[in-house]
């Protein structure tokens, strides 16, 4: 269960710090794109926001998916 908790508290944390850093490195580019959301569009952002943003997200999700995967210790090999 530690694991666990280590593994969701650390990739949201690195989620985290790496959208921060792409906010402070988005503040001023100059070509924007708006994103069509299917029910709308959205205000223009900057494509490197964008893709960061898609980056951190991926950053947390596969580091909580991943400790949904870890076994807990009765389901180990070799344990009976």
């Amino acid at each position: 269960m530690l694991l666990r908790l280590r593994l969701v508290l650390g990739s949201l944390v690195g989620g985290g710090l790496l959208l921060l850093a792409v906010c402070l490195g988005a503040q001023n580019l100059e070509e924007r794109t708006t994103l069509n959301l299917g029910v709308g569009r959205s205000v223009p952002l900057p494509s490197g926001f964008v893709l960061g943003v898609a980056l951190a997200l991926g950053v947390a999700s596969g580091g909580c998916a991943a400790a949904l995967l870890v076994p807990r210790p009765d389901q180990l090999p070799g344990r009976e």
